[in-house]
């Protein structure tokens, strides 16, 4: 089972470092591998005002000193090709953002870093779509392709998850993965930002379980409702132990 968590967008190295060792301990109480996830850039956010992150260079810096320190395999979105071989360079597995999945020369040029990557299902792709990205990555070279559910847009300001989608996927690649809490995004729902319903993510887990999904993607935070990015739909990091013994 493969579990990726951290919180939406790098803020501070206190916050990395208080998610990580919580990882960590996790691991190690659990016997699993948590992948540590963080963005150095959110270049899709709804207001040109919202808070983007620390730049590549430095968010880069930022995540080799979380896998130094803490021993966790590093997972981090890119949003330009030009920014697949520096990424490379510190995390062992990168994805591309849903919004993007269809942009070819982003998912080849992560791909050809040799590096996993994860793919994320856009929000207007069916589960049986997702061939297409996968082929592009696996033929440009990809150590190996996973693809990841995170909802459909049906109507404005929300998302639906048709569960069918993680079987169908599981035909294309053996690896598939849920986002817990992208999948229960309210997006644009908050005055130029993206609402959310946490509540429901430890039912996103388990239902994406009974449909057969072999792995979950969860953002946390220490304090969700201060969080400068997707704070509405992110874990509590406290519950995150529980949900994965529930899963395990």
């Amino acid at each position: 089972m493969k579990l990726i968590a951290g919180p939406c967008v790098i803020e501070d190295a206190a916050l990395l470092d208080c998610v990580a060792g919580r990882l960590k301990e996790i691991n190690g109480r659990l016997g699993t591998e948590i992948i540590f996830k963080a963005s150095f850039d959110k270049a899709n956010r709804t207001s040109g005002s919202s808070y983007r992150g620390v730049g590549m260079e430095r968010g880069l810096r930022m995540l080799a000193d979380v896998k130094s320190k803490w021993g966790l395999r590093i997972l981090t979105d890119i949003h330009e090709p030009w920014q697949a071989a520096p990424s490379a360079e510190v995390a062992d597995v990168l994805q591309i953002p849903a919004f993007l999945c269809r942009q070819t020369d982003l998912v080849t040029a992560a791909a050809r870093t040799g590096r996993i990557v994860n793919v994320k299902k856009a929000q207007f792709l069916s589960g049986a779509d997702m061939k297409y990205p996968y082929l592009k990555a696996m033929e440009a070279g990809a150590a190996d392709v996973w693809l990841t559910e995170r909802g459909n847009s049906f109507g404005y300001n929300n998302l639906v998850v048709d569960f069918r989608n993680i079987p169908e996927m599981l035909g294309i690649s053996p690896t598939v993965i849920m986002d817990c809490t992208h999948s229960v995004q309210r997006p644009g729902a908050a005055g130029g930002r993206t609402g959310g319903n946490r509540e429901y993510v430890p039912s996103m887990a388990l239902a994406a379980k009974a449909f057969g999904a072999t792995g979950y993607f969860f953002e946390v935070h220490p304090r969700p409702d201060e969080a400068l990015s997707d704070g509405p739909n992110m874990l509590e990091l406290d519950k995150l132990e529980e949900l994965i013994k529930q899963l395990l």
